[in-house]
């Protein structure tokens, strides 16, 4: 029996899993949920669960960051990244950032409950989906994890998402808890280092990278 952090901005996706949990007889217990990646990281640690599901697109903070934070504030969870995205490039990002499993949300339940399984037990897993085109912990080719997405601090990858998704400068620095002249700095700082001239031109880098929740782009 292993305790659960089931982590998912779509409520009724979020409820689907959960009952399919509750309703499995495994024995697993979901302790808590969360919407976004900056909640789940704050639960992670004052919950300490055993897996932390997690989705890979998400508004504020997305998977891959909020993996990065749980896994070096908890090395003792495991996350399971799941994801409607077979890109090869997110795949490497999410284990490049501590996932211990990638699952396909169209996946059959039974596949979520094998990964489960495979987390507590030491070992990764990787979607049916995607076994026949992707390597566990290959490098397929760059995707969202490329070399440019590289150059960036994870607080600079954080800024960078909330620049995707059309916050404006004062929104980022309350989000993040930073003065807005520290938000600036970032921009300016990322702008540099991708060799990027505009604001207009930073956010484009933010979506073509997969960085930003365009939802929640949509929704500004």
């Amino acid at each position: 029996m292993a305790s659960l952090l089931l982590v998912e901005d779509h409520t009724l996706f979020r409820a689907g899993v959960r009952a399919l949990i509750e309703r499995s007889g495994s024995g697993h217990l979901v302790v808590g949920e969360a919407a976004e990646g900056h909640t789940a990281a704050r639960l992670a640690k004052e919950l300490a669960p055993d897996v932390v599901m997690l989705d890979l697109s998400m508004p504020r903070l997305n998977g891959i960051e909020a993996a990065r934070l749980i896994t070096k504030e908890n090395p003792h969870v495991r996350v399971i990244m799941l994801s409607m995205h077979s890109d090869p490039g997110y795949i490497n990002a999410a284990f490049d950032a501590g996932a211990s499993a990638y699952v396909l949300k169209d996946a059959a339940f039974s596949e979520l409950e094998a990964a489960i399984r495979s987390v507590l037990a030491g070992n990764k897993y990787l979607s049916q989906g995607v076994r026949a085109t992707t390597a566990l912990n290959g490098r397929a080719h760059p995707g969202p994890s490329g070399p440019d997405l590289g150059k960036l601090s994870s607080r600079e990858r954080q800024v960078l998402q909330l620049i995707g998704e059309a916050n404006s400068s004062a929104e980022i620095a309350t989000t993040l808890a930073l003065s807005v002249r520290t938000v600036e700095t970032y921009r300016q700082n990322m702008m540099n280092k991708l060799d990027l001239h505009s604001a207009a031109a930073l956010t484009s880098f933010a979506i073509k990278h997969g960085v930003c929740s365009v939802e929640t782009m949509d929704r500004k």
